[in-house]
């Protein structure tokens, strides 16, 4: 500025004071729409929150705690006892994360470190296809194609292990038709298998390659350079897959309930038949009236509170994690 005359300077002050004022205004602006956007995303919760307990509200009042700790659910003679789904749901969800998360992580660091990219992209392909797929049409190739087919490996498996002591209360005699927890399980799995695929394969793709080289040019094997250099960072991104995974899986409806077998049972046999809340929702609200109707969406309003505070509880376990990673790295 010191060739400008005076007048040419005062107009090149001028312009970039306006200018470092819009950028604040626009600043502004921005926090002001991000606060009401994230704002909204709570006044939804809580609107969906108030709604339905307040429909639900009926069954709360006529069945009290015993809505949560019962296990009987008898329409016809007004008792709604939901344990037995909500046991069904975390069971389910409990066989699902168990096969399905060790394959997506392990198809996670196969597209990341190991598979050559001639077969990366169509491996990738294919597990986002697998998300595709409408939930109605698992449930009907789980009812007509995977119950026939696996149940008498599930009958194999009883008669070999299901007299051992333990093994016994988990493998028991299997139901006709092969419909209960391990089946429905199974389709969970293949159902939440390319979320928490996807969601790990990104947060796998966040750690910078030239810190992975350093780590292997130090000597490290590429178990070490996983275990030392990725995993720490990528710790909370793979938490929160599992957890979007195994929201999927509580919520799922359509099929559950054609694979599961739809009794209100509480038995830690996986071969046996049971029910979940979302699936015995989808069963029944077409038909309810009165506390009927109320009891089923008492169903919605507590699977909402399981699944706020199983995030709650991941999020509290992985800030102790990390806390106690920080505190030995700084060690």
């Amino acid at each position: 500025m010191a060739n400008l005359t005076a007048p040419e300077q005062d107009r090149a002050a001028r312009s970039v004071t306006h200018g470092a004022a819009g950028d604040v205004w626009a600043d502004r602006i921005f926090r002001g729409l991000a606060l009401v956007a994230g704002l909204a995303v709570l006044a939804v919760l809580a609107l969906i929150a108030i709604s339905t307990t307040d429909q639900a509200w009926p069954a709360f009042k006529s069945e009290g705690l015993s809505f949560v700790t019962s296990d009987t659910w008898i329409p016809n003679e007004n008792k709604f006892g939901a344990l037995a789904f909500i046991y069904g749901t975390l069971y389910t969800s409990l066989i699902a994360i168990v096969i399905a998360v060790p394959i997506s992580l392990g198809i996670a660091l196969f597209t990341t470190e190991l598979a050559p990219r001639r077969l990366r992209r169509p491996t990738i392909y294919v597990i986002d296809l697998l998300a595709a797929i409408p939930s109605v049409v698992y449930g009907l190739w789980g009812i007509l194609v995977l119950a026939p087919w696996i149940q008498p490996k599930y009958q194999s498996i009883a008669d070999s292990i299901g007299g051992l002591p333990v093994l016994g209360r988990i493998f028991g005699p299997p139901v006709s038709g092969g419909r209960g927890f391990m089946t429905a399980g199974l389709i969970l799995a293949v159902m939440i298998t390319p979320i928490v695929t996807a969601l790990s394969r990104e947060a796998l793709a966040t750690v910078a390659q030239e810190d992975k080289n350093a780590a292997l040019a130090m000597g490290a094997t590429r178990w070490e350079m996983l275990r030392v250099t990725v995993f720490p960072r990528v710790r909370a991104g793979i938490v929160g897959a599992v957890m979007l995974g195994l929201g999927r899986a509580m919520g799922e409806t359509i099929a559950v309930a054609l694979t599961i077998g739809s009794v209100a049972r509480i038995t830690t046999k996986v071969f046996s038949s049971g029910d979940t809340m979302a699936g015995v929702i989808a069963n029944q609200f077409g038909e309810a009236t009165g506390t009927h109707r109320a009891a089923l969406i008492g169903l919605g309003v507590v699977l909402f509170l399981i699944t706020i505070l199983v995030n709650v509880m991941a999020r509290v376990a992985l800030s102790i994690t990390g806390g106690a990673t920080g505190g030995k790295g700084a060690m």
